[in-house]
């Protein structure tokens, strides 16, 4: 009993540690985004982008540190993380300042590009949720994902994260030319503009910037040392389930976005606000996602192949993981298509498939 109380202090120690370091590191890649940002007179959505993609470091760094410990936690939080940060989304989007009708206008790079890498999404999760279930319930020897499997997967989904990236940028271009040219401004008003927007941030040389960078980048290494210490023992020291410790983690990796959110929304940065908690939900599926696949791969193929959780099996929890990105993803297209914004009867109907998918995972996807 003793052994096991100070099991659970050392985990809750090592998880808040991690945490507060994972949330500092944040906040410098964050900063050090937007003063790069206001040096390069980039856009709040621009600026936003920029932001999400240097947040998901620490996660990355999260993720690197589990794979020796439980290849299955990190995959797990890579695709749970995902339905949180759908769902963060839709809350969000339900509390944006509307006009008469209701709506909130969605920037272009959410209705044009996010809309179709949200459809590339949910088919990748239906397609790889029924090839594993066909294999897995027919005489098919496959029943797991080899490392090929996971690598090449992993950069076909990176393919398309980098192609999405710059189509984004090309529709914010086109959207913000069209204002341009409806509004008649010159080159230097835009500037003056722009110049407006980033006020608040001090002027900054590159290297300051630069050490923002490494201030985040070494505290999001410190930060995803300590998480993986807490997995460590949750896993190991309290035997904890790897799908109930996923899904606990899962529920704090993303706490530096949600900061980052709020604050934006605060100061009325909305492109920054939305970009963050739409990224959310692209970086981490074409991002953070394929990361994990492909360095589960290498892992299982060049480093340690007799690890106990490999290879990742064909399993009802992660058939299940896959198999519901469809329908998140495929229902936050249409109602995002349909007035691009989201109400109260929308915003209930991710909570519910979100709250759907935790209930059959708590109940039926443990396995013990």
């Amino acid at each position: 009993m003793g052994r096991t109380c100070l099991g659970w202090v050392r985990a809750a120690v090592a998880l808040v540690i991690g945490l507060l370091i994972l949330q500092a590191a944040c906040a410098a890649l964050v900063t050090a985004s937007e003063r790069l940002a206001a040096r390069l007179g980039l856009d709040h959505y621009v600026a936003g982008t920029i932001a999400e993609i240097l947040s998901t470091l620490p996660e990355l760094v999260v993720i690197g540190f589990l794979i020796p410990i439980s290849p299955l936690t990190a995959f797990v939080i890579a695709l749970v993380t995902i339905y949180n940060n759908a769902l963060v989304f839709s809350i969000y989007s339900y509390f944006l300042p509307k006009d008469r009708h209701g709506r909130f206008l969605m920037p272009l790079p959410i209705t044009g590009a996010g809309n179709q890498i949200l459809v590339a999404g949910a088919a990748m999760g239906l397609i790889l949720g029924l090839v594993m279930m066909a294999m897995l319930f027919s005489d098919h020897p496959k029943n797991s994902f080899t490392p090929l499997d996971l690598i090449f997967i992993g950069t076909l989904l990176l393919v398309i994260f980098g192609v999405y990236v710059y189509k984004l940028l090309n529709d914010y271009a086109k959207e913000e030319q069209e204002v341009r040219n409806v509004l008649e401004l010159t080159d230097d008003q835009i500037q003056t503009r722009r110049s407006l927007v980033y006020d608040p941030v001090h002027a900054s040389s590159w290297a300051l910037i630069g050490g923002y960078l490494v201030i985040g980048i070494l505290g999001a290494t410190l930060g995803g040392e300590q998480v993986a210490e807490f997995a460590d023992i949750a896993l190991e020291d309290l035997t904890l389930n790897p799908l109930l410790t996923a899904l606990l983690l899962a529920g704090f990796a993303g706490m530096s976005e949600y900061v980052i959110l709020w604050q934006s929304h605060r100061k009325r940065e909305y492109g920054i606000a939305l970009a963050n908690s739409f990224g959310g939900i692209t970086q981490v599926m074409f991002m953070v996602l394929p990361f994990t696949l492909v360095a589960i791969g290498v892992y299982q193929a060049w480093v340690n192949p007799g690890h106990a959780e490999l290879p990742l099996m064909f399993s009802f929890s992660n058939m299940l993981l896959l198999l519901f990105l469809f329908p998140m993803l495929f229902v936050l297209v249409e109602l995002l298509r349909k007035d691009h914004t989201l109400g109260l009867l929308d915003t209930t109907i991710m909570v519910t498939i979100f709250l759907l998918l935790i209930a059959l995972l708590l109940t039926y996807g443990v396995e013990g």
